[in-house]
């Protein structure tokens, strides 16, 4: 997505498919109104599965294990049928301590033991949209020098943020962020403030970069990876935002006519900022809204359930239909290559604003060109199989 959940005002990880949406909107057309959704499931047998016996099944195994350290929950709701008890992953998550990730035989027979699978729907119809984000990579320094000269900012002592709920409890989960200056609370800096010198001086500087378009990139993805020039890899993640509104650089060229109506794409943008390097700061400045970041230990990055993903095996899913934790076959085709199958089994680890629906999906890529590339070409049809806990899925039979 996320994945954004970095931002709680802002989901972990926005999706490559949000990101586009994000920098590219190209119509003022209204969208229409969602019809209301509901998750629908029908029992299938693992023989069901298109390419089960196939899979190489070990590396989600390693997935599944982290999410055991966070079981889920889930109560049946109009939007999904089942229910998911912390009883529910006790046998499964004991039982996958012993298994050989490097078995596969081991491996697969564990999630038959253990899980049942059932073919999701919304109701109506079982094909929905899986899109693919990654985890930006940028070149950086602890200290400023050389081509190191961007600045990423951990969240500033003079940043404010306001439960309005506090004051009002009809204003529940609305917040506001600002500044206090002079006993009164203002608008916190916008982008342009502080890429002209706002924050300058206060030794906030978290990293330094060397490109100003990654790290604005990093400001929409919400987190990332930045390369130190002894090979070192800091992980950062969303730590905060001032505030202030999101608006699409995409949208203002194409206002501005420097790009034509729907006809904007990044590789579009791209070119128009490397052709008007003049341009680029107060290109950027017109997305006022700005990322404070901080310093993630361990393996990363860290999905909105709150572990570490795995590339190609974590997924980002819509939390209203889909508990996090729950294994996934997942049954599409790979990124501009509608004749070759992409089935495996993947782990509901993440979400983003951009995946709502009881079918839809978003495919973590991992890190770096590669993974941007097949995440940025990701838009795929397909259908997924939920694996619910064998005691979760003998009360579904039972209801």
């Amino acid at each position: 997505m996320t994945t954004q959940p970095p931002q709680r005002y802002l989901p972990v990880f926005l999706t490559v498919a949000a990101f586009a949406l994000a920098l590219l909107v190209a119509s003022c057309t209204k969208a229409p109104k969602p019809q209301p959704e509901h998750l629908s499931l029908t029992a299938v047998t693992f023989d069901d599965l298109p390419g089960w016996s196939a899979d190489r099944q070990g590396a989600a195994l390693a997935a599944f294990r982290r999410s055991c350290t966070k079981p889920n929950t889930a109560a049946a709701s109009k939007d999904r049928p089942f229910t998911i008890t912390t009883a529910d992953w006790v046998a499964p998550c004991m039982a996958a301590k012993t298994v050989d990730a490097a078995d596969e035989a081991a491996v697969r027979s564990f999630f038959e033991r253990w899980f049942r699978p059932f073919k999701a729907s919304n109701g109506e119809k079982a094909t929905g949209l899986f899109t693919g984000y990654f985890e930006a990579e940028l070149h950086g320094s602890r200290v400023p020098g050389g081509p190191y000269t961007i600045p990423l900012y951990r969240v500033p002592e003079d940043h404010v943020t306001v439960d309005l709920s506090k004051f009002d409890p009809s204003l529940k989960g609305r917040h506001i962020v600002g500044r206090v200056d002079g006993g009164r609370l203002k608008p916190y800096y916008s982008r342009g403030d502080i890429e002209n010198g706002a924050l300058k001086g206060r030794h906030d500087e978290l990293l330094w970069v060397d490109d100003p378009i990654d790290a604005f990139i990093l400001h929409i993805q919400g987190s990332g990876r930045v390369v130190l020039p002894d090979g070192q890899v800091i992980r950062v993640g969303y730590a905060g935002n001032n505030g202030l509104p999101y608006r699409s650089i995409g949208r203002a060229l194409i206002d501005r006519g420097a790009l034509p109506p729907g006809g904007a794409s990044w590789n579009d943008i791209r070119h128009w900022i490397d052709t008007h390097k003049d341009q680029v700061k107060n290109l950027l400045a017109v997305n006022r809204r700005y990322i404070f970041f901080r310093e993630i230990d361990g393996d990363g990055p860290i999905g909105a359930e709150g572990v570490a993903l795995t590339p190609r095996r974590s997924l980002a899913v819509d939390p209203r239909f889909i508990p996090y934790g729950l294994p996934i076959w997942l049954d599409t085709v790979w990124p501009n290559q509608p004749d070759r199958p992409l089935r495996r089994l993947m782990i509901a680890q993440d979400t983003g604003s951009a995946i709502r629906g009881p079918v839809r999906a978003d495919f973590f890529w991992g890190h770096g060109k590669d993974a941007l590339a097949e995440a940025g070409r990701m838009k795929s049809k397909g259908v997924y199989y939920l694996l619910l806990p064998a005691t979760a899925a003998a009360r579904l039979a039972g209801s």
